[in-house]
Order: structure tokens, then C-alpha cells, then sequence
């Protein structure tokens, strides 16, 4: 079991980070050149299909591989613990996603415009990021780089 959740993980994972750093360095910024919001919907409206369920999947397996590693959840909050410490940090970063796409989604997105595209250009550079970070703790669970 350990061995699919973590393939699905990691395939979700390849999903998220990839569309958000081709988002990122391909089509943001031949929406920045062309202050055309109608490129950038299109491309979200394509990409929403396969990222939004991929994010879920990495959620779902996520909260079952650190249900492995610490199966009370109290313990992912204990900073004694170094095996918490990437637990806390994907956890933060979830929550930094989260805010980033409600913030979009009610704030940025229903007002998008050519006029504030860079509001939305600096949600999109945070959340790949951020979605970049969750591999590098991802990969500490391993090499125990926040041990």
C-alpha cells in the first residue's frame, strides 16, 4: 500500500509542480506581453482539469503517508519530533496554497483585467513556488534535510 500511495503522491505531485512552472515561465509571460487575461483563462480552464484533481490526490495520499510515519496527529505538531517537522512545513504550504487560490478565485479572477494581470502574474510565481517547495520537502522525507 505504502508503495501506491506514494506513486500516486508523486504522480499528482509531477501534475501540480509542472503545469504551475509552465504556467509560470511559458504562458505568463506572453499574457504579461499581450495583457491578454483571455490566454491566461484558457490556459487555467484546460489545466484546472487535471491540476485541481491532482492537488486532491496529493492531499488525500499526503494525509495518508504522514498518518504512516505518525499515526496520532497530535504528533505532527510536535516540533520535538524532527519526523513532524516536514509534516508541519507541507502543512503550512497547503495552507499558503489555499489562500493564494481563494484569494484568486473571489478577489483576483472575477476582476481580472489587462489593467491588473500582474496581481494575478505574482498569485501565480508564489504558488509554483510554493508547489516547487512542497517537492523539496517532499524529498526531505528521504534525505532528512529538516530532520
Amino acid at each position: 500500500m505504502y508503495g501506491l500511495l506514494l506513486l500516486l503522491h508523486i504522480l499528482a505531485a509531477t501534475i501540480w509542480t509542472g503545469g504551475h512552472i509552465v504556467l509560470s515561465v511559458v504562458v505568463l509571460p506572453n499574457v504579461l506581453k499581450q495583457r491578454s487575461p483571455e490566454l491566461l483563462l484558457s490556459f487555467e480552464s484546460v489545466y484546472e482539469k487535471i491540476g485541481m484533481p491532482a492537488l486532491i490526490i496529493q492531499i488525500i495520499t499526503g494525509v495518508m503517508l504522514a498518518h504512516r510515519l505518525l499515526p496520532d496527529v497530535s504528533q505532527w505538531f510536535d516540533l520535538s519530533n524532527p519526523v513532524a517537522h516536514p509534516i508541519m512545513l507541507k502543512l503550512g504550504l497547503l495552507a499558503l496554497t489555499a489562500g493564494f487560490a481563494i484569494n484568486a478565485r473571489f478577489r483576483v479572477i472575477p476582476n481580472l483585467s489587462p489593467s491588473n494581470l500582474n496581481v494575478m502574474a505574482w498569485h501565480i510565481v508564489s504558488v509554483t513556488v510554493i508547489s516547487v517547495l512542497f517537492v523539496v520537502v517532499g524529498v526531505s522525507f528521504r534525505t532528512g534535510w529538516f530532520y
